[in-house]
Order: structure tokens, then sequence, then C-alpha cells
């Protein structure tokens, strides 16, 4: 996790500087992308929380998104993704939400995507959706990735937006 760290000290700043708060939905990376964010001291200042929705009852339990809101769409993509960060930011209303679903592995998810595969979003003032690839069976390899792929991510948007 020491990798990330400078990554949350970075996002922090911004937020604590900007007044504004995140929440986090995440599946394969079981909470990495939390722990991140609250390593930095002062996280009550700008992290509202968090939800592991590794499974279905999960998503439909923690974030209220219904079946119907991935009707039509496999949900470990971009799109997927995207609802995801929106459920999370209106459910812990705030400016930003992190999502992340994927396959860390050391095999595939029930999905059909291969170990290494994840969809992170961001929701916020500004919107925006990458999928990570590692190559990887290696799990825990892939847990830092792809944290570090939407921590990354979250920088970007706020970012542009400021």
């Amino acid at each position: 996790m020491q990798d990330l760290i400078p990554l949350a000290e970075k996002i922090a700043a911004m937020l604590k500087q900007r007044r504004e708060n995140v929440a986090v939905a995440e599946s394969s990376t079981g909470g990495l992308i939390s722990a991140a964010l609250l390593s930095v001291p002062g996280a009550s200042a700008y992290f509202i929380g968090g939800a592991i929705v590794y499974t279905l009852k999960a998503r439909r339990a923690m974030l209220d998104v219904p079946d119907s809101a991935f009707a039509g769409i496999k949900s470990v993509t971009e799109e997927g993704a995207i609802i995801l960060a929106r459920a999370a930011r209106t459910r812990f209303a705030v400016t930003w939400s992190i999502a992340e679903i994927g396959a860390s592995g050391p095999t595939g998810n029930r999905y059909g995507d291969a170990a290494g595969h994840s969809c992170i979003a961001v929701a916020g003032p500004v919107e925006r959706s990458t999928i990570c690839e590692t190559g990887s069976s290696d799990r825990v390899a892939n847990m830092r990735t792809f944290s570090a792929a939407a921590l990354n991510l979250l920088i970007e948007c706020m970012s542009s937006e400021s």
C-alpha cells in the first residue's frame, strides 16, 4: 500500500483545499482504495464513506442499485463502473466518487473477464472511466495496480475540473 499513499496525499490536499469530499464503491480492490484515502491524517475532512460491492447482494444493499440499472449491459464495463460511481456519489451525497469493478485473480470472474481486468470510473463535476489491464494473475499486485489507476483517475478528473 505504500505506493498508494503519495496518490492519496495528493488527493487529500486537493479535496481539503477545495472543501470537497469523496466516497468509494469498490469490488475487486476489496477496500484498498478506501484504505489508501484513509491513511492520510485528517481524512475525516474529505472521506465520507465507502462500500465494498463485491457481490450483487452488496451492490443492491449498499448502493441501492437495482438490477434494472444493468439491463442490457455487461456489469464489468466502463458503463457499469459509471453506474456504480454515480450511485455512490448519490448515496453518500459527495462531490466525487470512485468506482472499481473487475477480476483481480488468480482466475477470471464469473462474467467472463480474465484476471487482471478492471473497469474504473469517477463521477463528479467531471466524469471519466477507464479500463485497466495488467495481463497478470497475481491477485495482490492487480489489487494495487487497480487501486493506483483509480486514484490517478480521480486526480486527473479533479485537475481537469479546476
